[in-house]
């Protein structure tokens, strides 16, 4: 045994987990509840994972929110249309494990801890024209909470992304979203904007950070607080250098500290390490059009890099790649900022507002664009020549930048000046001037925009039915005065454009699980011990992505599962 480890006694628990987001946290959460000695250790210094920078959307068929609003549906319904989303890549075992823990994973965490939920009831599945799509009750998201009650792990706990925030304040997807993009608009919006805002900079000034924590973070920082209430021991910069095995059974992990090397014995440890989207060599192998492993703008923190995939190789676990993509999609543009840094911002809200569209290098519309983020994305890469880098420009006019905002350019009264000078933003007064300035085919442009205004006026878009899905709509402008709330023509210059890269909001390809999220062997046999959940285990859905909080969903649930497995718990309360 290596020195570094024999100057340090091992660790002693029943449940080692590795990484906070919402897998992670979740699994801790319910083992310790369950009686399980639990140890998290998370290799950044801070908690939460990529959860922490996500809307924070989970996608949970019969939830108990919906069934208290009265939308009831049977198993049937979310499995049908899974069945048809998915296809050959439909895995019935860990699908049906998944939608009949469901609600009671949301019931678990309601009735036991300090996770409780907002619905998200309005919100519609994906892909509406799909057999089994459901028009709500699928939704829900972490309820927004006073970081006064989590005040003592505040300092350890990972901040809103600053490309998704305002002066650091996060904006709640909904209600709260809807005032910010019509403060200019309604006096009621207004008002809110004021009393948020006001509130923002009064804790600014007192604590340095927002303490009104929503989305993301608001998951992380419930499930944090209900992880140390219940005893579990957060350890922070801690990565994990290998697993430990003996007799064929993972018996628990080593960690690296600042004092050197130090075991952790444990009966099961569940990687939960938030996949590979920053692991820049198996981002070349499995991701399409990925020459030199940062042509995809990934989202998640640099720390998601990997590690839970290699931990399992290592002791005879092996990643699915048979699905039907590795990578979960998003739309987004490079953020300049002054000291040289550079962010990223996903593309999810203006997408299918009304008065834009999303064109390629060549001048033509590629999509509808009120369709998913993955779905943007998806047709964008396959409608690139082999060879050339994937990227498409969202095109605007001046009304809809000052109204709905354009990427990183938020909507009046927010200036554009510093946007325009860093050359995130392009403007011309004329779309062909527009287009020389992006690299777009002048001529194509103007024609694309004409063909699509034609039809705009009157709320059409025959090309590519924006407009035609219930999800479509949703993404759209209610206040809207035209015949459809997601079109409308482009012609108030000056124009705008931003440019947009495939980025992703984290990865698919996984360790192969059972229906339990044991890791399997090439032999497809459990090994003893090991368990994955997340972003680490390979996509229940076989790398499709039928709607909005599929990664979270299956994040919480199956590290839910996991825990309950591990504990040796079996029926469900």
């Amino acid at each position: 045994m290596p020195a570094a480890i024999a100057d340090h006694p091992p660790l002693e628990c029943d449940l080692l987990v590795v990484g906070s987001g919402a897998a992670g946290l979740a699994a801790a959460v319910t083992a310790a509840w369950h009686g399980q000695k639990v140890i998290l250790v998370e290799k950044d210094s801070v908690l939460g994972g990529a959860t922490a920078w996500s809307g924070g959307w989970a996608w949970v068929p019969r939830n108990p929110l919906a069934r208290r609003a009265g939308i009831v549906e049977d198993i049937e319904q979310p499995r049908t249309y899974l069945r048809h989303e998915l296809g050959e890549h439909y895995d019935s075992e860990r699908v049906d494990a998944f939608l009949e823990a469901c609600p009671h994973m949301v019931a678990f965490f309601e009735q036991h801890t300090a996770l409780q939920f907002a619905d998200g009831n309005a919100i519609p599945d994906m892909h509406g024209d799909t057999p089994g799509a459901a028009t709500g009750g699928h939704q829900l998201i972490a309820a927004p909470y006073d970081a006064r009650q989590v005040l003592d792990l505040l300092p350890r706990l990972r901040k809103t992304l600053r490309e998704t925030s305002f002066m650091g304040m996060p904006i709640m997807a909904g209600a709260d979203l809807a005032a910010f993009l019509n403060m200019t608009r309604s006096p009621k919006a207004l008002g809110h904007v004021i009393r948020r805002f006001a509130t923002h900079l009064y804790h600014l000034a007192r604590y340095g950070r927002a303490m009104h924590l929503v989305n993301g973070v608001a998951l992380v920082a419930r499930l944090a607080r209900s992880a140390a209430d219940l005893g579990v021991q957060l350890i922070e910069s801690a990565p994990v250098v290998r697993l430990l095995q003996e007799d064929g059974r993972v018996t628990g992990a080593v960690v690296k500290r600042a004092e050197g090397e130090r075991p952790i014995q444990a009966r099961a440890v569940i990687l939960a390490a938030g996949g590979f989207p920053n692991d820049n060599l198996r981002r070349q192998q499995l991701f399409p059009g990925e020459t030199s492993g940062h042509d995809n703008l990934a989202l998640p923190p640099l720390s998601c890099s990997g590690d839970g995939l290699r931990l399992g190789e290592a002791v005879g676990g092996r990643v699915a790649t048979d699905l039907k993509s590795p990578v979960a999609w998003a739309p987004v543009s490079r953020v300049p900022y002054r000291d040289g840094s550079v962010g990223h911002f996903p593309h999810i809200i203006e997408r299918g507002k009304p008065g834009i569209i999303g064109v390629l290098a060549n001048g033509k519309r590629f999509v509808n664009e009120a369709h998913g983020y993955y779905d943007y994305v998806a047709a964008m890469v396959a409608a690139t020549e082999e060879g050339q880098p994937p990227c498409s420009w969202l095109i605007c006019d001046h009304r809809f930048q000052r109204r709905y905002g354009l990427g990183f350019a938020r909507p009046a009264p927010v200036p554009l000046w510093p946007l325009l000078r860093s050359g995130y933003l392009k403007r011309a007064a004329t779309l062909e001037q527009l287009a020389s300035q992006c690299g777009i085919d002048p001529v194509a442009l103007a024609t694309t925009v004409a063909r699509f205004n034609q039809h705009a006026r009157q709320g059409e878009d025959p090309e590519f039915g924006r407009g035609s899905t219930a999800f479509n709509r949703k993404q759209g402008d209610p206040l809207y005065p035209g015949p459809n709330p997601c079109v409308a023509p482009i012609e108030h210059g000056p124009f705008y454009a931003v440019k947009v890269q495939p980025g992703c909001f984290g990865t698919f390809a996984g360790l192969k699980t059972d229906a339990s999220a044991r890791v399997l062997d090439i032999q497809d046999q459990p090994i003893a011990g090991l368990y994955a959940a997340g972003s680490d285990m390979a996509s229940v859905f076989g790398g499709h992505y039928p709607s909005g909080g599929i990664n979270l969903g299956p994040a919480l649930t199956f590290g839910y599962i996991a825990a309950r497995h591990a504990a040796g718990v079996s029926r469900y309360e």
